[in-house]
């Protein structure tokens, strides 16, 4: 049996068409949420929408210190594995969850895969960045979605045979259900027209947990939103630090965190996405919609060099330029990156399905 895990929302766009895949397939599957994100808007419409099935387990470990919430998992997907335990474990991804379950599997002896391997932004002040080496050099199968994970990961000395390039399994998700999003249309229910406004994403503590760099990110999105209507749904965590520099954002409009398809429907349509998020910039990317990342890296270095993505920094004056000059261009013409086909998971799975055979033949 194979458990694959998710536990924040990054994982689910990610692991879903690999959960499906398997099922299709017929592969004995456990699917584990750790409940990294645990509240509706987070987590539980997003397997509604994305087809994904119910978790067998469900850890429900909630948020924490990354201290507190990464040993919380370990010791509870621990039991899980104890109880019934899989012959590989596969996890997604650079979030807490991820390197967790991977390191409880390892410590037990079980073979683990990571999808989304050796992506690197050299910046080990991210936790992200952390959990992403951790998690690759605990790995048995590495799945990597660009080309310059493959480099990374032999630079740090991990065997070219471990490693296998099979594509974006987000962009799988993104394809899947890029029409269905579109159908729902909105905007509408925000007042907007398609193509006329602009889609923010901010989330990592980096920016929102110092309050002088949410307030160059509030001075920013306020004077562009005078040239461009923008749409920022509000992570919780982040709704609340804005709380807390007590400043108005007007004329950005803040909503509520939004579903996958309402939230794709958006991002296809918008005009410009402004985010610090890894993931829209591959979503961005695939969908030729110019993106500005509002960080001073990248780990997913294909999205620039051929895709619509800019790298605009932390600062008001960098944001600023980054976006009007997005907005003036239109930005690169965009570019799809090698194997962002929609079939990663299927290559995915072929991958996990070799490892199966060779296995049991060396047992044999």
């Amino acid at each position: 049996m194979i458990c694959s895990v998710v536990g924040a929302r990054p994982n689910f766009m990610k692991m879903a068409p690999v959960v499906i895949e398997m099922r299709r397939r017929g592969m004995p599957n456990m699917l584990v949420h750790t409940g990294q994100h645990y509240d509706a808007a987070m987590s539980a419409v997003f397997f509604d929408e994305l087809g994904m099935p119910q978790p067998d387990v469900f850890l429900g470990v909630g948020s924490g210190s990354h201290a507190d919430q990464t040993a919380r998992i370990m010791v509870a997907f621990e039991q899980v594995c104890l109880d019934r335990p899989p012959e590989l474990v596969i996890v997604a991804g650079d979030v807490n969850s991820t390197l967790a379950c991977a390191l409880t599997a390892a410590k037990l002896g079980i073979p683990v895969a990571h999808v989304e391997a050796g992506l690197r932004s050299f910046d080990r002040s991210m936790p992200e960045e952390i959990n992403r080496v951790l998690t690759d050099h605990i790995a048995d199968i590495l799945l990597t979605s660009e080309p310059s994970g493959a480099v990374n990961l032999r630079q740090e000395g991990i065997a070219g045979e471990k490693i296998h390039f099979v594509g974006n399994c987000m962009i799988d998700s993104l394809r899947s259900h890029l029409a269905r999003a579109q159908e729902r249309k909105p905007w509408v229910h925000l007042g907007l027209e398609p193509g006329c406004y602009g889609l923010v994403t901010v989330h990592r503590p980096s920016m929102v947990d110092d309050p002088a760099k949410l307030e160059q990110l509030r001075g920013a999105l306020c004077e562009v939103a005078r040239s461009l209507p923008l749409v920022f749904p509000v992570h919780p965590r982040t709704r609340k630090r804005m709380e807390a520099l007590d400043r108005r954002w007007d004329p950005v409009k803040l909503v509520d965190p939004l579903g996958y398809l309402e939230f794709l429907g958006l991002m296809a349509d918008a005009r410009l996405v402004l985010t610090d998020s890894g993931g829209i910039q591959e979503e961005t990317t695939a969908l030729g919609i110019p993106c500005a990342t509002l960080r001073d890296n990248t780990e997913r270095p294909v999205t620039v060099e051929l895709g619509t993505n800019r790298i605009a920094g932390t600062t008001r004056e960098g944001i600023v330029s980054a976006a009007l000059a997005l907005l003036a261009s239109g930005g690169p013409p965009p570019g799809i990156p090698e194997l962002w086909d929609g079939r990663a998971a299927q290559r995915v799975i072929d991958v996990i399905a070799r490892w199966q055979d060779l296995s049991n033949r060396s047992e044999q």
